[in-house]
């Protein structure tokens, strides 16, 4: 099971970007804050621990599977200058995906409308 859609890294980043204005809704600065450095929290373990396998799979001391699902190998290439953008060139992004995308942002283009809304109800 993967969590992680198979879309393009700008909108995956621009989806996180739509739920932190979602979250800000009926939150304090306090909360807000609290809730912020909690996730800020969880993105850390995910980095290090992701980071760390990497190093373990350079090494060749990582004898765990590999990200096939993904795409990205993880098993010790022995090359230092492996670049993430030689995985996102050879991504071929099926129609499936592609619709995906197309209700992913057409989700958050109905809840940002809605934000909007509640701005103007409120001003």
């Amino acid at each position: 099971m993967s969590l992680i859609p198979n879309i393009p890294p700008k909108l995956f980043s621009f989806s996180a970007v739509a739920v932190g204005y979602l979250l800000i809704d009926d939150a304090t600065a306090n909360e807000q804050n609290a809730m912020g450095n909690w996730l800020m929290l969880v993105a850390q373990v995910l980095s290090t621990n992701a980071f760390y396998k990497q190093v373990m799979a350079e090494r060749g001391l990582d004898s765990g599977p590999t990200n096939s699902s993904a795409g990205v190998n993880t098993q010790n290439t022995n090359n230092s200058n492996y670049s993430y953008n030689k995985y996102y060139n050879n991504i071929n992004f099926s129609e499936d995906d592609t619709k995906q995308t197309i209700e992913m942002l057409k989700r958050m283009i109905n809840a940002l409308n809605q934000e909007i809304d509640e701005i103007k109800k409120s001003m």
